[in-house]
């Protein structure tokens, strides 16, 4: 680890560069996800599916009740890595996703991102994302990243 490295806390935004990664360095977002969140989410990516928003249909459903949107939770990775690891400068390559199990109504999703790989002359890094409502996996997971290198201002 570099002294950089030492220094920068964990719910730090800004920009970890390329050449500050190490494989294991990781990040970790806490957010509770309620009535508003979900809402919201629906009117921005027009995903109004009623096992999301309403009582009877979510009670109809596999589920029992509503819960919220698997792509609200997963967002938490997006965060994270525009803000926090690698950090700002950060453009996503690609995503990688699998929910193993429901998000309802004010449950507090914790995403976390580790590096997993870097491949230096590519600005390439891989990360493992997970995300967790207490000791319950949500949402498993990696992407792959193209980080802001010294070399590139």
């Amino acid at each position: 680890m570099t002294e950089r490295d030492t220094m920068i806390k964990p719910d730090e935004i800004g920009t970890i560069y390329l050449e500050e990664l190490k494989i294991g360095m990781s990040r970790s977002l806490t957010k509770q996800i309620g009535e508003a969140e979900i809402n919201l989410f629906a009117q921005i990516s027009e995903d109004r599916n009623p096992l999301h928003l309403d009582k009877s249909a979510g009670a109809a459903s596999i589920f029992k009740t509503r819960i919220a949107h698997g792509m609200l939770s997963a967002s938490l990775f997006s965060a994270l890595i525009g803000e926090r690891l690698p950090g700002h400068g950060t453009i996503y390559l690609s995503q990688n996703l699998r929910f193993c199990a429901p998000v309802h109504i004010d449950d507090t999703v914790t995403a976390t991102v580790t590096v997993t790989d870097i491949i230096m002359e590519k600005r390439r890094v891989s990360l493992a994302c997970i995300a967790s409502v207490g000791e319950t996996v949500v949402i498993t997971g990696d992407a792959l990243v193209l980080a802001p290198s010294h070399q590139q201002r």
